[in-house]
Parts: C-alpha cells; sequence; structure tokens
C-alpha cells in the first residue's frame, strides 16, 4: 500500500501546481487559449524531464543519501529549465528575457544544490550516528547495552529511529536480566531439591533395607521406622505437588478453581490450620480480623496461598513467639497482614523473598523444612486473583501484605 500512496501525493502535488498557474494566467487576465497551450507545453515538457529524472534517481537508489539529494536537487532544476525554454519558444519570448530567466534560474540552481548538498551531508551524517549506536547496543560479552539514544544529526525519521532503537536496547537488556535471574533461580531451584530429594530418598532407603535384613525386630523399632518412612513419603509428596504447583503458574497453564468463596471464608479456613499448627509449634497465633467486602475467590488457590504464607511465618518464629493476623478493608480492596517473630530479614534479601529456592541466611536454611516454593507458589496464586504481596521487615520479625482488589477474579 506504501506505493500508490506515494504515487497518490506525488499526482496531488502536480494537480496544485497546476491548478495554481492557472489561477495566476486568469489573475493577469491572460487569454484562455495561450493560458491552455502554456500550461500543457509546460506540462508536458517538464513530465519528460521529471520521469527521466525519477527513473535516475530510481537507479541510484542504494547510492548515498548526498548523491540522491544532488539528483533530486539536478532533477527539479533541469525540470523547471525545459519547462521554462519550451514555454519562451512556445510564447516566442524574446533571446534577452530567455537569457534573464537564465540567469535567475542559475542563481537559484546553486542555492537548490547547496542545500541538497547540506540535508545529503546531514541525513549521512545521521545515518552513521545511528548505525554507531546500534553496533554498540550488544558488547564483546554479549549482553545488551540500555544506554540512552545520541543526538542525531539529520531529519525527525533518524532521531524517531534512534530512539526506537534505544526502546528496543531497553526491552532487550530487561528481557535479558530477567533470564539470568530465572536461570539463576533454576540453578538454585535444582541444587535445592536435590538436597531435598536425597535426604528423605536416604533415610526411607535405609529404613527400608533394615527392615528387609531384620535388622530392627522389636516392635517399637519397627512402628518407628515405619512411621519415618510414612513423614518422609509424605514430604517428597508435598515437595512434587509444590513443583507442580510451580510449573503450572510459571508456565501460564494456571487455570483457578471453579469452587469459589467468600474471601472471608478462605481465610477462617486458612487460619484453622494455621491455629493448630502454631499450637504445635508453641507459637500463638494472634488473629485481628475485620469485616471483609463481598470478594469471590478459587476456594482451593487462594486457600493454598494463605496456607503457606502461615506456615512460613510459624515456620520461622521461636517457640514462645507470637505470629499476629490482621484483616481489613479499604474502599477498594481487602488487605490482610501477616506478621511474625523471626528476626528479620537483610534488606539486601527482601527482594529475593519470592524468588524460588529462596531460603535466606544460612540460620534460616537450617531451619527451612520445605523446599524454598512456599513464598513463590503464594505470590503467583495471589496474583493470579488480580492481587498482591509484599514482605518488609517489622519490629523483630518480618510483615507480609497481601492486597486483593474488590474486582479480583
Amino acid at each position: 500500500m506504501a506505493h500508490p500512496r506515494r504515487f497518490a501525493g506525488s499526482l496531488l502535488i502536480l494537480a496544485v501546481a497546476l491548478a495554481a498557474a492557472t489561477v495566476l494566467a486568469f489573475a493577469f487576465d491572460f487569454p484562455p487559449k495561450d493560458i491552455a497551450v502554456l500550461i500543457a507545453v509546460a506540462a508536458v515538457a517538464s513530465s519528460v524531464a521529471g520521469v527521466g529524472g525519477g527513473l535516475v534517481l530510481r537507479r541510484l537508489r542504494s547510492r548515498p543519501a548526498r548523491v540522491q539529494t544532488m539528483t533530486v536537487a539536478l532533477s527539479s532544476v533541469l525540470v523547471a529549465a525545459t519547462g521554462v525554454v519550451t514555454a519562451a519558444l512556445a510564447m516566442f519570448i524574446s533571446f534577452h528575457d530567455l537569457v534573464l530567466l537564465f540567469v535567475v534560474l542559475i542563481v537559484a540552481s546553486g542555492v537548490a544544490f547547496g542545500a541538497a548538498w547540506q540535508l545529503g551531508d546531514d541525513i549521512g551524517a545521521g545515518a552513521e550516528q545511528v548505525g554507531a549506536y546500534a553496533r554498540t547496543m550488544v558488547g564483546s560479552d554479549g549482553r545488551i547495552s540500555a544506554a540512552s539514544a545520541p543526538p542525531v544529526t539529520g531529519p525527525g525519521e533518524l532521531a524517531s529511529l534512534a530512539g526506537e532503537l534505544a526502546a528496543v536496547s531497553r526491552r532487550l537488556d530487561e528481557s535479558q536480566r530477567r533470564e539470568r535471574a530465572l536461570e539463576s533461580s533454576r540453578r538454585e531451584l535444582i541444587a535445592w531439591v536435590s538436597h531435598d530429594l536425597r535426604a528423605p530418598l536416604a533415610t526411607i532407603r535405609a529404613m527400608a533395607e533394615a527392615l528387609d535384613d531384620g535388622v530392627v525386630d522389636d516392635d517399637a523399632a519397627v512402628k518407628r521406622y515405619h512411621s519415618q518412612i510414612r513423614t518422609d513419603a509424605e514430604r517428597l509428596t508435598a515437595l512434587v505437588d509444590d513443583l507442580f504447583e510451580l510449573s503450572r503458574i510459571n508456565s501460564g497453564s494456571l487455570r483457578l478453581g471453579s469452587e469459589k468463596v467468600e474471601v472471608c471464608d478462605a481465610l477462617a479456613d486458612a487460619l484453622a490450620g494455621a491455629g493448630a499448627a502454631a499450637e504445635v509449634k508453641g507459637v500463638t497465633l494472634v488473629e485481628r480480623v475485620a469485616p471483609l467486602p463481598p470478594i469471590e475467590v478459587a476456594a482451593r488457590e487462594y486457600c493454598r496461598a494463605l496456607d503457606n504464607l502461615f506456615d512460613n511465618a510459624i515456620r520461622h518464629t521461636p517457640p514462645g513467639g507470637t505470629v499476629t493476623v490482621e484483616a481489613a478493608a479499604s474502599a477498594e480492596a481487602a488487605i490482610l497482614h501477616v506478621t511474625d517473630e523471626c528476626g528479620g530479614i537483610p534488606d539486601a534479601d527482601l527482594p529475593r523473598v519470592f524468588d524460588i529456592a529462596f531460603r535466606g541466611d544460612q540460620a534460616r536454611a537450617r531451619d527451612d523444612r520445605g523446599g524454598g516454593l512456599g513464598l513463590a507458589i503464594s505470590r503467583g496464586l495471589i496474583e493470579a486473583h488480580g492481587g498482591a504481596v509484599t514482605a518488609a521487615n517489622a519490629d523483630g520479625g518480618c510483615r507480609f501484605t497481601v492486597t486483593l482488589p474488590s474486582g479480583a477474579r
């Protein structure tokens, strides 16, 4: 569609020029017959010269911009000269007047050539600047540079092109950073999962071999071994479930369940389970729940997100400590705060709290029996509902804040 538009623009300019010439001739009371002859002769002669110049310009399309602009200027001069000479001969203008016209035409041509040269030089310099910037976008190490576009000489299109390259560079740089972070998370996840799989599998294997070989035969030891095998199997099952849930979130294939409940009901169910876990750990669970707006959530997914948050808070709070759950409603959202007494998280680690397999410092890592996936799953499930979850340090601990807008799915 681009070529027809360009031809249409050229034809429109020609039509406007013919109309302006006709109006000018009538304004000075030229005879209509002379006007028709003058315009026809000038149009035919100029068109022939213009077509010739256009063919030459097309063959020079791959040449530098300076050559093309000079060709355009030369074509314009030849078109004007051809039209003037042809019209002068047709109207029997004196040789003296014709020479005067050529004097004026030569001076105007000099100005046109100078402007064309400068324009071509500006376009060439701008193209070199854009090319140099494009070459610096990718460093020798393969990383994308997010530097701002330099000032560009020449037409605005080149400056716009440099701006587009800068925008693309920033997007590629951001994409590379995400890819590097994802690759780092993958390696860390594989390391953590390998560790978490190895320990319970080794325990199960050793106890199963002991039972098979008859190393233990008293009822109390056999019962203890069976109990430990079941506990480790359940731990492995939970880890596999977490990995499956996380893969659904990261692959974009997560579909919220069809069973919908009010957010206050989901919170009550999650608090009931958290209360039992807190009692076993010796942690006090304090509930400060205000009435919440009637927001429907997917029962399984939202409850699992809250279960992970509560489990994380209880697990990292020492016995005798307190976990506080506060829920309140704003004009547009339901807001939940979960505050523990874990001692706080280093500021440098706060942005990574929801990363896959992140466990923080060694003290927290040793105390973490999970695969480091719970908070990542919580974030994915809450965001799937259109909400958000954040973490910040509070007095003596950490506070997680869940915001669920009233328009949540």
